[in-house]
């Protein structure tokens, strides 16, 4: 038998380390999960491997949740209270299981000797920025300061990430309604109407407009069986590609080609990458570590490999500006913004300027996108609905139209 050693959380909510005995690694979680205990990670002492967190999906933490416990965290420590005595108040009044089984683990290694941000970073689910604010917290002495400014950091980011999604619900609702209504318009009023349809005779035979769309609704109807699955395997096969890196790639860079929404992407991704570099660099991190931290986390991947090329010339000497320019997809006056505040010394301070500056653009252009979405959905499946309304009236108009005799009897 083979030995494994566990992080399991138990019923009661508290994060612990077992050394059990096993035959495979699939036995040991079995015996673990019976037990009702949760698996974090199984390590094997042969060539079994690991089962870690991320092949049974790492424990996720409303951001909610966070930036509350980040905000209580720093009040605790403004009022003079310990790291460690303050972890545990957290942890017992927190309402989320995840996040007190978390804090369970970090009190556990804080109480061992491990530093704050060592504990939080060894869980391996928080954010790069957030621990590298920890340690540069630790280091400088001003641990509440640096936690203010990651809470604010948080506040403007889950704001953004809101409008976000407020901003596209409604085009989103209106798209899917009239979705369903062509369908049902397609796949059973048209097919049903076309019984109608052999019964009426003008001598002119149908219209143009109503052959296609019929021959088009008969022919999805009465072949649905089989172009479902087809349908459904294609979405299936683009997503699964999408997930891959050339997919991913392709796809961030087609929307980087769209009028308003490349743009958009470009102003989002300034004021994220700016205010990011300026929480790292309040705390006392470098400008390359600063970069380093804050591009890994540009959403876009295209955006993000034309960002590769910046770590390296900072660490030759060049300046961050030079860098940018080679990158060449900020905006120019971001760019400009930033080489001023590298020159007099305030590049803290002007990376907030930025972040402000294009948080309030980005804001402006979701607003024309959706302003702009909206009348183009309405106007386009407007069109398709009215084009299957005509194509269904147009033959009865001109069996009436034509008087008694159009009618068979």
């Amino acid at each position: 038998m083979a030995e494994f050693i566990c992080r399991v959380g138990t019923p009661s909510g508290e994060i612990v380390t077992r050394v059990i005995e096993a035959e495979a690694l699939e036995e040991a979680r079995r015996r673990l999960e019976s037990e009702g205990y949760k698996i974090f990670g199984i390590e094997g002492s042969g060539s079994e491997g690991i089962l870690s967190i991320g092949a049974l999906k790492k424990p996720r933490i409303k951001q909610s949740d966070f930036l509350l416990f980040n905000q209580q965290l720093s009040a605790l420590l403004r009022a003079g209270i310990p790291i460690l005595q303050a972890i545990g108040l957290l942890r017992k009044r927190s309402q989320s299981a995840v996040l007190r089984s978390v804090l369970a683990d970090i009190e556990e290694k804080i109480r061992n000797g491990s530093p704050l941000s060592t504990a939080f970073e060894s869980i391996g689910i928080f954010p790069k920025i957030y621990t590298a604010s920890l340690l540069a917290g630790e280091k400088s002495g001003a641990l509440d300061d640096v936690l203010m400014r990651y809470v604010n950091y948080l506040k403007r980011s889950v704001s953004v990430s809101r409008k976000i999604r407020s901003a596209f619900t409604y085009p989103i609702f209106l798209l899917t309604a009239a979705s369903f209504m062509i369908a049902f318009l397609t796949l059973y009023v048209v097919p049903r109407m076309s019984d109608l349809f052999k019964g009426l005779s003008t001598g002119k035979g149908l219209p143009t407009i109503t052959v296609i769309v019929l021959t088009v609704s008969t022919t999805i109807a009465h072949n649905i069986l089989w172009i479902a699955p087809i349908l459904i395997a294609l979405v299936l096969f683009l997503y699964l590609w999408l997930k891959t890196p050339k997919g991913r790639l392709f796809f961030d860079s087609l929307l980087l080609k769209i009028p308003l929404v490349g743009n958009l992407i470009r102003q989002i991704t300034t004021a994220q990458l700016a205010r990011s570099m300026a929480t790292l660099l309040a705390g006392g991190v470098t400008v390359p570590d600063s970069w380093e931290i804050a591009s890994a986390s540009i959403t876009n991947s295209e955006l993000r490999r034309r960002s590769e090329v910046v770590l390296p010339m900072i660490r030759e000497g060049k300046t961050l500006t030079e860098g940018l320019e080679k990158a060449d997809w900020m905006p120019e006056l971001a760019v400009d913004m930033i080489g001023i505040g590298e020159r007099s010394g305030s590049l803290r301070e002007m990376l907030d300027e930025v972040a402000n500056f294009y948080d309030a653009e980005s804001e402006v252009r979701l607003e024309q996108l959706t302003t702009l979405l909206e009348p183009v959905i309405l106007v386009l499946m407007a069109g398709i609905v009215a084009t299957i309304l005509l194509a269904v009236y147009m033959p009865i108009i001109q069996a009436i139209s034509s008087g008694p005799f159009g009618i068979r009897r």
